[in-house]
C-alpha cells in the first residue's frame, strides 16, 4: 500500500478591480533595499495636447497648421500600467517560471510552423 504524499493546494483570489493589461516593455532596477522593482509599460505614439487647423473659405476644416507640444513627432509615450517589487528569491522564482513559459511558447511556435509547412506541401501537391 503506497502512502499518499503531503499536499498543499493554493487557491487564487482575484481582487474586484483585477484587470490584466497589455504591456510591451519594462523598466526598473535594484532598489536601495536590494529588492527588484519592475515597472511595466505600453509604448505608443503620443496624443497631442492640441491641433490647430486652418478654416477654409467655405467654413470647413482645412489643413493642419500646428500641433502642441512642438516635439510631438519626435516623441514616444511609455504609459506605465503597473509595477511590482520582488525580493531576490521571488525574482529568481519568477525568472525560472518565465523561462519555462517561454520554452512552452517556443514549442507551440515550432509545432505551428511544422504544421504550416506540411499544409503548404499538401496544397502544392508535395508529400513526403
Amino acid at each position: 500500500m503506497s502512502q499518499k504524499k503531503p499536499e498543499l493546494k493554493f487557491k487564487y483570489v482575484f481582487s474586484s478591480d483585477y484587470n490584466p493589461v497589455y504591456v510591451n516593455g519594462a523598466h526598473g532596477g535594484v532598489t536601495p533595499r536590494g529588492e527588484l522593482i519592475v515597472n511595466f509599460y505600453m509604448e505608443r505614439q503620443p496624443l497631442p495636447d492640441s491641433i490647430t487647423h486652418e478654416i477654409a473659405p467655405n467654413g470647413s476644416i482645412g489643413p493642419e497648421l500646428a500641433a502642441a507640444p512642438a516635439d510631438l513627432g519626435s516623441s514616444l509615450v511609455r504609459a506605465i500600467s503597473s509595477g511590482v517589487v520582488l525580493n531576490h528569491q521571488t525574482a529568481k522564482d519568477v525568472h525560472y517560471w518565465l523561462g519555462e513559459k517561454i520554452k512552452e511558447m517556443e514549442a507551440i511556435q515550432q509545432a505551428r510552423a511544422a504544421m504550416s509547412t506540411v499544409a503548404a506541401g499538401e496544397k502544392s501537391g508535395l508529400t513526403h
